[in-house]
């Protein structure tokens, strides 16, 4: 049993993260805002810390006596960090490596952060990318993501701060909102919940890798307590989905059928992104993931209120 530190605990991916710890039967302490009376996650025997990320004190007092920490928390979004890139600078990467600073004065163990595999790699030519490939990213979400995962190999470097860096693809499932328009799948459905039209870019080749979130975690999970052979790992499926495809599944599962309003695809969007896991599941295995129909079926149930 190891003692875990997740930041960003009350979040999509950070609640679903202390799920699973506990479940494998690490003592977990949850650290976030916490600005909502009840915490999003299920998990009995938590230690919750309620604190600010960019309060310097809060992460120090976080930090103190974790193994293992978990960076599951940003400050921006793909969206507010194209509307403002300097943002994301002086909030989300200047207090990622105040962070690492801190574990390193702390004696942490091992770092994990939540890196990006939907963006990071870029706008290039490939069937799917592996973690060789060189990032070319060009939004400043992603860039950002790059620029955090730099920092970690200069500390590393110059601290001996073990980490690893996951490239997550598109995850999605319960507990994630729409409302933070990030995710295209809870966004469909929630405005298919309200009979809302959907926004589709371009022709609804784009394609994605997209990760139900229980799968995620239980991948990150695999990686925690035990030698790992790398530094950065890539999280996903290893299947693309087209927008259209997706749509026919949503259509299927809800029984609703939308009105559609086509926008032209932004600049920044990339066309196809289905991450090359191997790297993982040679090291760790994992074959088993919750298909596109029933992971959509549970987000569905979610999102009607039917479950959490």
């Amino acid at each position: 049993m190891a003692s875990c530190l997740v930041i960003g605990a009350n979040g999509f991916l950070g609640s679903h993260l202390v799920d699973e710890l506990v479940s494998r039967g690490h003592e977990v302490t949850a650290f976030d805002r916490f600005s909502s009376q009840q915490a999003a996650y299920s998990a009995l025997g938590v230690r919750q810390i309620a604190g600010d990320f960019m309060n310097q004190s809060d992460v120090t007092e976080a930090v103190a006596g974790a193994q293992f920490v978990f960076h599951f928390v940003s400050t921006t979004t793909p969206v507010t960090a194209e509307n403002d890139p300097t943002l994301d600078v002086r909030t989300n990467i200047a207090s990622s490596i105040e962070l690492f600073q801190h574990c390193v004065d702390a004696g942490v163990q091992k770092l994990f952060f939540a890196s990006t595999g939907g963006a990071i790699y870029g706008d290039q030519p490939r069937t799917s990318f592996s973690e060789t490939v060189s990032p070319l990213p060009v939004s400043p979400y992603a860039i950002g993501k790059l620029a955090i995962e730099g920092y970690l190999r200069y500390f590393g470097k110059k601290y001996g701060l073990d980490s690893i860096s996951f490239r997550i693809s598109n995850p999605y499932g319960p507990r994630q909102r729409a409302n933070k328009k990030q995710g295209v799948i809870p966004i469909f459905l929630s405005r298919m919940a309200r009979g809302l039209p959907l926004t589709v870019y371009g022709d609804g080749s784009m394609v994605r890798d997209y990760l139900y979130v229980r799968d995620a975690v239980r991948m990150i999970g695999d990686t925690v307590g035990g030698d790992s052979n790398e530094s950065v790992y890539n999280i996903g499926s290893g299947t693309g989905t087209s927008v259209s495809e997706l749509l026919d599944v949503a259509r299927r599962v809800t029984g609703i059928e939308p009105d559609i309003e086509v926008k032209p695809v932004p600049s920044t969007f990339l066309d196809r992104v289905v991450l090359d896991t191997s790297r993982f599941t040679s090291e760790f295995g994992y074959d088993e993931f919750v298909s596109l129909e029933r992971g959509i079926a549970d987000t569905w149930g979610h999102v009607t209120g039917e479950s959490r």
